[in-house]
Order: structure tokens, then sequence, then C-alpha cells
């Protein structure tokens, strides 16, 4: 054949200059095209010689070659695929636009199965010169008596291409890379490419350094063979010598559930995701009607709420690397999660960085929604125990997915459980039915002593009945809650001396969660157990003589504390442990989270502070004595101190505060010494 010159033929106008800079937003995409396109050629081979089209030798091994020249700053393609005539070359390659794939797929169509060609879009090719000044092919076909072709084109709109020498069969692409993109020529930096793209392509791929001494490419396998040989001499090693491909040709998400086995999900996890932590469990999807999809999706487990941040998606097409988190097809409360999904019908756009046909996305997108509250529900069914072994750890993924998706939300709205004050886990319906009896929890009085649960149930049909007239909407149920079982111990031990349970919510989600539901659910209000006495944990008994005295309580402590907009109540506490309580309505603490939120908005650190209510217990030896001796000398000191444990029971005190405390605290034992 003679040597032929052109332009090439370009199907849409100016589109070069858009591909070369504009198509693919990471350059080094371009690896994955390459490597895509000898897959693709590869496959089309393999497919010819199942349908007896072509007929190979037996010892034919079906490979791509990757090699880095770092002297010649050259990247070579190698794969012993289909291989191309002139024709096809003149066909596929000087027509941009023109899909090689899509060509074979019309002349093949009863035969091949397209899910297993890559390259759907004929642009691919042209991703080279985004790196590369120079671009040469080399490449015969694999038809009898086919002549070698050999092409070469410098800046990509010009084109020269003659005989070559090629005595092989397969297509060799070789970049002479531009001044800024010398990176690709680095033995690191391309097999990080490669590997980011292409560790689970169905064709074995094998990279070498063609500056690096024969022996490098073997040193690898020969360690492996001399450790064999030290751990057991009589085995025979000679089927490992030789380099090694540097991907995994059918991964663990192709594989049938069944013939997984608990270790190589494990081991997946570590290898593809590089975290150690083991993961809780996962989910293998498995999908071929009414489109094609398989992926596994792993629950890790978190350290910190904060880590609940760090989820990858990783999306394929036919085992080729799309991206990582493309929100389309992976719901967003998903992202939590570790995992891959391989759907080789995602209808990409010709870079393969977006989607189209968002109807069908969609679709894809719901069923990996069901999926996993399939798991979810099917594990709550079956194993119980499971379930809430793994509960501390999925609960923000679940609270999440009910936030951020409504179906998700039907799903699961039964299967929402909430550990209670005694370690329990139940469900809200669970808790409600049970706080009605009053058998959340054994109450027992201040001597100890177990109280029925009819004595509980009577003092909340009383305050009900003191409160009848009051409401003016619908009585809704009460749901305490806890946030932080440290600084609210105290509370929480009323709680349980009462009988009264609560349920622990301490992640950050947990606040936009229970308001959901509230939201959702119009019979049951939360409230923090700080938030107010209920009357159970009052003692009625009426005392005159105590009365007159601390009339005057309030106006002292406002006084002493400089607080002249603190709420003071003198109430008679059964416990005659605590000498005072801070309580605060949820609706305040509700408000003032909600301004610390948007504090950076200009919100100011007192906007909507304050609110709270001191509550003083009339049944406390040091609250009558102060009721009894308000113009002490030590009064003022007293209500300080009374103030700042009630404080300190209720949130952290301010550093000033803290300060002034422990100087108090130290004053106060300097004086019982003398």
């Amino acid at each position: 054949m003679s040597t032929v010159k052109g332009n090439l033929s370009i199907n849409s106008e100016n589109i070069f200059p858009i591909i070369k800079k504009w198509l693919y937003s990471d350059h080094d995409i371009f690896v994955r095209e390459m490597i895509s396109n000898g897959c693709d050629a590869v496959t089309k081979l393999k497919k010819l010689e199942m349908i007896g089209e072509v007929k190979l030798p037996e010892e034919n091994e079906f490979k791509i070659q990757v090699v880095v020249n770092p002297e010649e700053k050259t990247l070579t393609f190698m794969d012993n695929g289909i291989g191309m005539t002139a024709e096809e070359v003149q066909e596929y390659i000087n027509q941009i636009a023109f899909s090689g794939a899509q060509d074979f797929l019309a002349k093949y169509k009863d035969k091949a199965n397209e899910d297993q060609i890559i390259g759907h879009f004929g642009l691919g090719f042209y991703s080279a010169f985004m790196v590369a000044d120079r671009v040469t092919i080399d490449t015969l076909s694999y038809k009898e008596n086919a002549t070698a072709v050999h092409w070469e084109s410098e800046g990509g709109m010009e084109f020269e291409m003659g005989d070559g020498e090629k005595d092989e069969r397969g297509t060799t692409i070789t970049l002479y890379l531009n001044e800024d993109s010398y990176e690709f020529s680095n033995e690191y930096r391309a097999k990080e490419v490669i590997e980011k793209y292409c560790s689970f392509l169905p064709i074995p791929i094998y990279f070498k350094n063609a500056n690096a001494p024969e022996e490098e490419d073997t040193k690898e396998t020969e360690e492996i063979e001399d450790a064999t040989e030290e751990s057991a001499e009589d085995t025979n090693t000679e089927e490992k010598k030789g380099p090694k491909p540097i991907n995994e040709t059918n991964p663990l998400w192709n594989k049938h559930p069944n013939e997984c086995t608990e270790e190589e999900y494990k081991k997946f996890y570590r290898d593809v995701f590089m975290d150690y932590k083991e993961p809780l469990f996962w989910i293998h999807l498995n999908m071929d009607y009414p489109f094609n999809l398989k992926g596994i999706l792993y629950f890790p487990k978190l350290n910190t709420e904060y880590d609940s941040l760090e989820g990858t998606i990783k999306l394929y097409s036919n085992q080729v690397f799309i991206a990582d988190n493309i929100k389309e097809v992976i719901p967003e409360f998903l992202m939590l999660l570790k995992g891959v999904i391989d759907c080789p019908d995602l209808p990409l756009n010709v870079s393969r960085s977006a989607l189209q046909n968002d109807g069908f996305v969609k679709k894809i997108s719901d069923y990996i929604t069901k999926k996993v509250a399939d798991k979810l529900s099917g594990m709550y069914k079956v194993e119980r125990e499971e379930y809430e072994k793994f509960w501390d750890d999925i609960s923000p993924f679940i609270k999440f997915g009910c936030l951020k998706d409504e179906k998700f939300r039907e799903k699961m709205k039964d299967f929402i459980i909430f550990k209670n004050l005694e370690g329990k886990y139940i469900t809200l319906p669970e808790y409600v039915e049970a706080a009605k009896k009053g058998t959340s929890a054994e109450a027992v009085d201040e001597n100890g002593d177990k109280v029925e649960a009819e004595v509980v149930d009577e003092q909340k049909e009383e305050a009900s009945s003191d409160n009848a007239d009051e409401a003016k909407e619908p009585e809704k149920d009460t749901v305490y809650y806890v946030t932080d079982e440290k600084q609210q111990s105290q509370y929480i031990d009323m709680f349980k001396e009462n009988g009264i349970d609560a349920l622990i919510l301490t992640h950050n989600i947990d606040q936009p969660f229970i308001t959901q539901l509230e939201y959702s659910n119009q019979k049951v209000r939360f409230q923090r157990i700080d938030a107010d006495l209920t009357d159970s944990f009052l003692d009625g008994a009426e005392d005159e003589a105590f009365k007159e005295h601390s009339e005057q309580l309030p106006e002292l402590f406002k006084k002493a504390l400089n607080k002249e907009k603190l709420t003071v109540k003198v109430e008679k506490i059964k416990s005659e442990k605590i000498s005072a309580m801070i309580t605060l309505s949820e609706e305040s603490r509700r408000m003032q989270d909600m301004m610390k939120m948007y504090k950076m908005y200009g919100g100011g650190d007192d906007m909507f502070a304050g609110g709270e209510t001191l509550v003083l217990n009339a049944n406390h030896p040091l609250v009558r004595y102060l009721a009894e001796h308000q113009e002490s000398e030590h009064a003022t000191m007293l209500c300080e101190q009374l103030y700042d444990l009630a404080m300190l029971a209720h949130r952290p005190l301010e550093p000033e505060a803290m300060t002034h405390f422990v100087e108090r605290s130290n004053k106060i034992m300097l004086l019982l010494t003398k």
C-alpha cells in the first residue's frame, strides 16, 4: 500500500479542539480510554472465536500490555486483539466520532453480547492528544493475508498512513508525551492511573518499564517463589514464573453471592478501600432485569460521628471505572457507605463522565435503595440480635436515609429502634405503649422500695386530669430522650427511680431526625429529660411553715447571681439527694441549638441565651437552711454554689464560671475546717 496523507474527516465542525481540551475533565482519563480500546479489540476477537468465525492457537493468551519509557517520554499500549486493516483504520480512526464498537455490534448483533463491548463512542482514541504531541498506531488484522498498517499524526488534525512492519496480530499505540504530561512516563504515576481506572478490567493487563533491567519484571515473582520454597521445598513453582497481571479480571461482584466467602468479602473491602477496620456487613447486588447491575455495598464501622462523611461508592461500567459517588445513580444517603456498583446499562455521555436519560437512572437509584431497605428490614425480622448489635453503627445511615429519601423512610419506618435507659432496644410504638402502662422500668420510692406500676399510672392520670382544662390541642404522647448520658446522669437517676423511661439519642443526626418523626407522627412529641419536672418527681405534701420562709428565695437567688431574668421555682422534689436542678423548655433549647448552628451567619453568643429555670428542692437541707438564714454572710456564696452545681448537671460551665466554681469550692471546704 502506498503512503496516504490527508486531513481527518470530522463529523461535527470544530469538534477536535473540544475533544482535546474540554471533553474530558481529567487528563489522566486517556489511560482508561487506551486500555478500554485494547480490551474491546480482544473481546471482539474472543467473540469471533466463540461463534466459529476464527480459529486461534490453543496456547493463545489474550492480554494487554502497557510500557512506559521514562527516557523517551513515551507510553505504549499493546493488545493482541482483532487488529485493523487499512480500510478499518481509514473508517474508525480517520473519521472522528465513528464508533468501531457500534459498527461491530451492528454486524454481529445476533451473536455478540453488547454488555461486554466497552467502547460505544469512537472518540476515546483521541483523548491521547490531550497528553501527546505525536501518536502512532501499528496494527495487524486477524484476517488471513492481512497487511500491517502504520498510522501517525502530529497535533491530531493531519495524519500519515502506510504499510507497517508489525508481524503479530493486534494493535500497538504509542504516545509521545508533550512537555506538560511527562509525568505519565513515570512508572509509579502510570501504575497509579491504571489501578484507578482499570483494576478490574476483564482482560489481563501487564505493565513494564522499558528502562528497567529485565530481572525487575520478575522480582516480585521470585520473592514469592523463594518464600514458597522455604515453607515447602517440594512445591512446584514453575507456573509462577514470569510477570503477573496488575489487574483482577474477575472481581468479586461478578460472582454469585453463594460463591463468595466471608473472608473474600473482607479482603475485597481491604484491598479496594484500604480500610483495615472490618465492615459490619455487606449487601451483594445482582440484577439482570430490567437492567444489568452488580455490586457490593459495605456498611463500615464508624469510630466517631464524623467518620460517616468518608463513604465512597465506586461506579463501574463493564468493569471500567467511571467515577466516585455519582449522585444520580447513588442515593445521597448511601454515599455514606463504601462499595462498588457495576452497571453496563448506564446511559453515559460521550466522555463517560456524566449521565443521560434521567428516568432510567432514577430506576437504578430506586432499585439500589430498595435492596438496601430489604436487607435491613430482613435482618430486623430474621436476625434481630445481629440487627441490634449493629444498630449504634448503622443508625446514622438509616436516619440520614429517612431524612433524605421518602421511599426509604416508608420502607424502614417500622424497623427504627432506640436504646432505652435499661440498655434494651425498642421501637417507638413499644416505648409509647410501655410508658402508658408504666412498665418501662421498676420505680422505687425514697426508701429504695419498689413502687407498683399502678401507682405510677395513678400519678399520671392525676396529672392528666389537672391539666385537662388547659389542653387546647389533642393530647400527645411524650417521648423523653437523653443526649449525653454522663452530663444528664442526675436526671437519668431521677427517671429510673420514678419508673419513667427515656431513649438514648446521642448522635448529631438525632435532632433533625426526631423533628421529622414529630412531623410525620402528630401523636408524639419529644422532650429532653432536663426540659421540665413532671408531677411524678414531685412530693405533693404541703409544708406551710417552710412556705413562708421560701417565698423570698427567688429574689435572693436573682440578686446573688445578678440574673434578674432568671426564673426560680421552689418545688418539693421527692429525692432529697438533689439540692437544685436546671430545666430548659424543649422549644427554647431547640431554638438555642439552631442558633448555635447558624452562629457563623451573625448570631451572637448571647442570642436567645437564657430561658433556663432554676428549681430549688424544698426537701433538701441546704435549701431549707438558706430559706431560714437569708441574712447569713455566706448566703450569696451558697446561692452561687447551688446554681453552679445545678448548671453542671445540665451542661458544662463556661471557662470563667468554672474558675469561680473551683475557687468557691475551695473556700467552702476551708470554712468546714474552722
